[in-house]
């Protein structure tokens, strides 16, 4: 039995067809705006997190599918590059009233196999239908501009389409990071073929669904299934001049390595360690409300997820408080109403995450509140850790060092602000950071000088809508345009600048038309 161990939270054990139940349904390929049945020889289970029961099994696309993909991509792009901007503009709103006719049901999906709880499954289906509502506003991300350079002489410059581009995605938002790069790549003319994470595809192939209901044609969007083989194929293959990964940090460094050396534009956005200063003069019940919420949500399995607090000076005598809120929250399974978190991914994420608090306890940090012995009766094979805080925790623990991706929220203790940014600004990685206060100048003093790319100021997740766009930086992305929003569009098109010379002497007299001019 072979196991796949490019991702860092769990490996994936393939199974051939002989070990696996007849009864099983398998999850298609989408390929040339049809779902087909692959010929693969290895499958990997999907299992649904609260319970392991298995949901479906994931081929792992053959070389020829692969191949038929990239051609059906190659051979659509020829028509749909030369669609009006207007005719996507309109396929982008149909897609986005479709989306939200069937948020429910793609909630579900992502309760089956993520594992979140439904309000939040709901959450990442919105955060990515902003994205597609962001790109009817495609009319104007696409305009150019000209310029009379001299007599007669015009210079103008456009926005053309790369031609074929891939995406990768992760486990933890199933339905919203497909939506970050498909819509926009189709929005701005090029084809797409998608792998979603092999752990909760169903999101992403119930999109697809979506796509041929409102008329996307054939071949614009494929999505294929896999680990180390589709992986390799998409950032090697000639046809795919771009690249978007979202993940963790040693599958983005090999991704972005590969393609690059392969010729391609890449986008990665890799690991996080999100801190939150707080300040004494900040509003305690807000701040400890948001950093609860922030840092158990999801599991902790965000990459904004709020991972590190770091208490100035009196501000340390409200942990006990932040103990008692996260007490407050409920572990159960998904669709329980209740529910605050569900379940983390794997059973090996589990066990990963209990070491690495286990890491802190020797360490010499304090276990103020410990999740690794919660029990979920109505679930009891379920993935469950219990939100944990750990206190007095230093940079140099493993703890501190390393994405826990879990409901783990690490406190450290400064005196004054100055060693806060120190301390946030000598971390590597850069998603984001957020600062709890009530001075302005504070705010001002930490928004200048912190060095994270989104910053929340007494606001826990700092995602930007996507009228902007995701603006990670130092070691959590790799690459030089962001994701979604006019970066998104930058990255997808390339530009070309016409001069042309029309003399008007050389025009010939011309009769007048007086009929109401059209566009088509």
């Amino acid at each position: 039995m072979k196991i796949l161990t490019l991702y860092k939270h769990a490996p994936y054990k393939l199974h051939r067809p002989a070990q696996l139940s007849r009864s099983l349904s398998t999850t298609k390929l989408f390929i040339n705006g049809e779902f087909i049945e692959s010929q693969a020889a290895d499958h990997i289970e999907v299992r649904n997190p609260a319970t392991q029961q298995v949901v479906t099994r994931v081929p792992q696309s053959t070389m020829q599918e692969l191949d038929e993909a990239a051609r059906s991509a190659s051979m659509a792009f020829r028509e749909w590059r030369r669609t009006s901007v207007l005719s996507r503009q309109r396929k982008m709103l149909d897609l986005q009233h479709a989306i939200r006719a069937h948020m429910d049901q793609l909630a579900t999906s992502i309760v089956n196999e993520q594992g979140k709880v439904f309000s939040d499954a709901k959450g990442d289906v919105m955060r990515g239908l902003q994205v597609v509502e962001d790109m009817a506003n495609i009319t104007h991300y696409m305009q150019g501009n000209k310029l009379e350079v001299s007599s007669d002489m015009d210079t103008y410059l456009v926005r053309e389409p790369l031609g074929v581009v891939a995406g990768i995605c992760p486990f933890n938002f199933p339905a919203m990071i497909p939506l970050w790069m498909f819509p926009v790549a189709l929005a701005t003319g090029n084809t797409c073929v998608l792998k979603p994470s092999e752990r909760d595809p169903g999101a992403a192939m119930l999109l697809a669904r979506l796509c041929n209901d409102v008329g996307i044609p054939p071949g614009v969007l494929n999505i294929v299934h896999g680990a180390h083989d589709t992986v390799n194929f998409l950032t090697s293959d000639s046809r795919i001049r771009a690249v978007s990964f979202v993940g963790g940090d040693r599958a983005g460094k090999y991704i972005y390595e590969r393609a690059t050396q392969h010729g391609k534009r890449c986008q990665a956005n890799l690991g996080a360690k999100n801190h939150a200063i707080v300040l004494p003069d900040a509003n305690k019940e807000h701040a400890l409300n948001a950093i609860s919420g922030a840092a158990f949500g999801a599991a902790g399995q965000r990459c904004m997820a709020l991972s590190v607090a770091v208490f100035v000076g009196k501000a340390q005598d409200w942990v006990p408080e932040l103990v008692t809120r996260a007490q407050q929250l409920r572990v159960d399974g998904g669709f329980e109403a209740d529910a605050d978190l569900g379940p983390m991914i794997t059973p090996e994420a589990l066990q990963r995450a209990k070491l690495l608090i286990q890491s802190a306890s020797d360490e010499g940090a304090r276990l103020l509140l410990d999740g690794r012995d919660i029990k979920v009766p109505k679930y009891p094979h379920g993935n469950f850790l219990g939100p944990t805080i750990i206190d007095q925790a230093t940079t140099q623990m493993q703890c501190y060092q390393e994405e826990i991706f879990g409901p783990v929220l690490t406190c450290i203790h400064v005196d004054t602000l100055d060693q806060a940014l120190d301390l946030v600004n000598a971390n590597r990685y850069g998603n984001g950071a957020s600062i709890f206060t009530r001075s302005g100048a504070s705010a001002r003093k930490f928004q200048s000088e912190v060095e994270a790319g989104q910053v929340g100021i007494n606001v826990p997740i700092p995602v930007p809508l996507p009228m902007f766009s995701f603006t990670g930086n130092k070691g959590s992305f790799l690459g030089d345009t962001n994701f979604y929003g006019r970066s998104g569009v930058n990255f997808y098109t390339q530009l070309k600048t016409v001069t042309s010379l029309w003399r008007k002497q050389d025009a010939d007299d011309r009769q007048a038309t007086v009929h109401m001019p059209t566009i088509h």
